[in-house]
């Protein structure tokens, strides 16, 4: 007995003496994250070459009055090296329920560490109660100013900003209101809605789109949907009742949906497909019913303008009501088929409650800062993205635009012409401050995001 108290003793020496207390306290960057005011570490995982922690940090629900009530705002860090560039990703939308290691284009290119911000307003990044009027592109615009400030003396390298579509929009809007945090930004796809009802670019761009054929079996198609109105509601319907869709908050009826949907489709099948997904367009002339219901429900998705469907997308409609803006299209080819003309708005995805009045003034000032006064800008657009047809001009300040050749709403540096790819290549990098020569960082556990509205993921 005497014994096994003095082996127990013994180890309990070993176990408390200052060489293994100091092995076991040998992480200085769990020690650096851990000493952040207002940052939580939530998870903790690890790879090649990596260190991948979900966090939450805490932020002023109103950056105008900070002591007035806050939220906890979900980050992630994949790690590499303190002292690599760092990739802050707007995401634009929220982050997946379940965050698993993932790198943007930018941050594989640069071999960097990256940084993902959750934008507020997107659950659970939301404060509570939540005051609306806290959405703004300025407050967003300053979580992501602190979320830099935090972390600047943990991430020492360079900071480049990057996201794609509405988180391109983003890291835009971050670079307005603070221009010293970052040295250089990479967006993708980022529409620009400088005057929300001047919307003649997006219809010059379906005019043009693809080939005639394709354009016309496409809107032909479209005008057919709306024509069967009668028997397509009742399949919806029927679909509704089915998944327990409903549409009180939002839409108010099924028709609506039908509609908004339908006026939808030739959108979403040049932001996500190209002219040879034409072939399996249905004959306006020919198909069935369910044919023309199934190939919508393929491209736009029936779920989508539901109370389900849109709950999560409430502080994207908001913003684009309140301040964004919002593709208004003529419709032409459906003169006589729609029973809402008014139904194409940002409003209409909205609950009652959250509807505003367009304020213009954001979107011009933010045009006229990029054209003008911004530096170290890259825009990535691509030829077949309506989305891409209203694009920032950037300044002659060391920034650039490319437009990816027969690229859709996933368009990004790879897909660029090899001289446009070595040019935006060769460019980021020296914003970033590494060899023109590094090797991307590719491992197969660490996928490249496509940055997409996760709505199509």
């Amino acid at each position: 007995m005497r014994s096994r108290i003095v082996a127990i003793l013994a180890a309990l020496l070993v176990i408390l003496s200052p060489a293994t207390v100091a092995h076991a306290a040998a992480d200085p960057l769990l020690d650096q994250l851990k000493a952040v005011p207002g940052l939580s570490i939530v998870s903790e995982t690890s790879g090649t070459g990596y260190r991948f922690f979900v966090l939450t940090y805490r932020q002023p629900a109103d950056h105008r009055h900070p002591g007035q009530g806050g939220f906890d705002q979900r980050l992630t860090l994949l790690h590499r090296a303190s002292a690599s560039p760092t990739v802050l990703y707007t995401n634009g939308y929220g982050l997946a329920a379940s965050p698993r290691p993932s790198q943007t284009e930018p941050a594989a290119l640069l071999a960097a560490n990256q940084l993902s911000v959750e934008h507020r307003f997107f659950t659970p990044s939301r404060p509570a109660p939540a005051d609306w009027s806290d959405l703004t592109i300025w407050q967003e615009a300053t979580d992501e100013h602190r979320i830099v400030d935090a972390f600047r003396d943990i991430l020492t390298g360079r900071w480049i900003q990057t996201g794609g579509s509405k988180g391109g929009m983003t890291s835009v809007y971050h670079r307005r209101f603070y221009p010293g945090d970052i040295d250089g930004t990479v967006a993708y796809v980022a529409p620009n809605d400088v005057v929300n009802p001047a919307d003649t670019t997006y219809d010059r761009f379906f005019d043009t789109v693809g080939t005639a054929d394709c354009r016309t079996a496409l809107d032909d198609a479209q005008a057919e949907a709306l024509r069967r109105r009668d028997r397509l509601v009742p399949l919806l319907e029927a679909d509704a009742a089915a998944q327990g869709w409903t549409y009180d908050r939002t839409l108010g009826t099924a028709d609506r949906s039908f509609e908004l949907t339908v006026l939808d489709t030739v959108w979403t099948f040049w932001q996500y497909s190209s002219p040879a997904d034409c072939a399996s367009t249905p004959d306006a002339a020919t198909a069935t019913d369910q044919e023309i219901y199934d190939w919508i429900d393929g491209i736009a998705g029936w779920n989508f303008y539901t109370d389900q469907g849109l709950e999560f997308y409430w502080p994207y409609y908001y913003a684009a009501a309140s301040q964004l803006g919002w593709p208004s299209l003529r419709f032409e080819h459906l003169r006589g088929l729609r029973k809402y003309p008014g139904l194409y708005t940002a409003n209409s995805s909205l609950p009652p409650e959250l509807r505003r009045i367009h304020n213009p003034v954001p979107m011009l000032d933010v045009d006229l800062w990029v054209r003008t006064a911004s530096s170290q800008m890259m825009f990535v657009y691509g030829e077949y993205d309506p989305w891409s047809a209203e694009q920032f001009t950037p300044s002659r300040r060391d920034s650039a635009l490319f437009v990816a050749p027969a690229a859709n709403h996933g368009a990004n540096i790879a897909r660029l012409t090899p001289a446009d790819n070595a040019t935006a290549t060769a460019t980021l990098r020296r914003w970033a401050g590494v060899p023109s020569t590094l090797a991307p960082a590719k491992t197969a556990d660490v996928p490249i995001d496509d940055m997409l509205d996760p709505r199509r993921r």
